[in-house]
This record gives C-alpha cells, structure tokens and sequence, in this order.
C-alpha cells in the first residue's frame, strides 16, 4: 500500500517536467531506487564541471545556483535541478549550494534513470516529445525577445 508520504514524492516527481509523461509505475520504479537527503546550509549539493550522479528535487529549504562564481538564482520546494546532466551524463553546468538548514531534496539515481530508459522504450519517446516542447517554447521566447 502507497505511504501518504510515498504519494508526496510521486506529486513531486510528476510535477518535473521531463518525468511528467511517465506512468505512475514508472515515477515509483524510480523513486524505489531515490531517496531523501538533507543538507545543511553552505553543503554543496553539485558542482560546476563535476560529474552528474542524480537529479534532485527540492522538497523543503531554499538552495543557490551559481554559474562561474556568480548567483543565478534561488531554488525553493518544487524546484529541481541535474536534469540536463542525467539524461546526457555531462558534467553540471552550475553549481548548487543549500542556502537554509535544513534543506531536503529528493534525489534519483542517474543510473535508476538510465536503467528507466533502457527497459521502456516508451519512456524514450515521451521524454523526446517533453524535450521538443522544451525546445519549441525556448525558441518562442527567443523570438519575442
């Protein structure tokens, strides 16, 4: 039977967006291999340049994302980070300090998601539909801009 707090990290999964298409089956076959971190305030979640091993979503807490030393922006809860780095397993583009004590994130495997990809060719195909959306709206704005 599905924990109330099982239910909340799936909401959380399925309000990222390239994990939005996946099934409910799908978002709990990764959320069996994640798992719940807290960090204290000045913990460097990711580093800029470094190697990817998760994709993290912020549950409680604030975090700061710096680019080349220089703060880009807050995160809060629903906010996540690592997706890019998890889906082609480049180094981070940005660094990610927690700013609040604690601050909690849920973090998924890099390799629970390439797992994913592999066993369900499905998962494939609706992660490059959600990535073409991306695309898309991205040019949008550029073209008003």
């Amino acid at each position: 039977m599905t924990t109330h707090k099982q239910k909340e990290l799936d909401q959380e999964l399925a309000a990222v967006p390239i994990l939005s298409g996946l099934s409910r089956r799908q978002r709990a076959r990764l959320l069996d291999r994640s798992r719940v971190v807290d960090h204290v305030a000045g913990h460097e979640v990711a580093r800029e340049g470094a190697g990817a091993l998760a994709l993290h979503v912020v549950i409680d807490g604030e975090a700061a994302v710096t680019v080349h030393g220089r703060e880009v922006r807050r995160l809060g809860p629903g906010a996540y980070f690592g997706e890019i780095s998890m889906i082609d397993g480049r180094p981070r583009s940005a660094t990610v300090v927690a700013v609040t004590d604690p601050m909690r994130s849920l973090s998924v495997p890099h390799l629970a998601f390439q797992e994913l990809l592999l066993e369900e060719p499905a998962c494939v195909h609706q992660l490059l539909v959600t990535l073409c959306a991306r695309l898309r709206e991205a040019e949008g704005a550029s073209t008003t801009a």
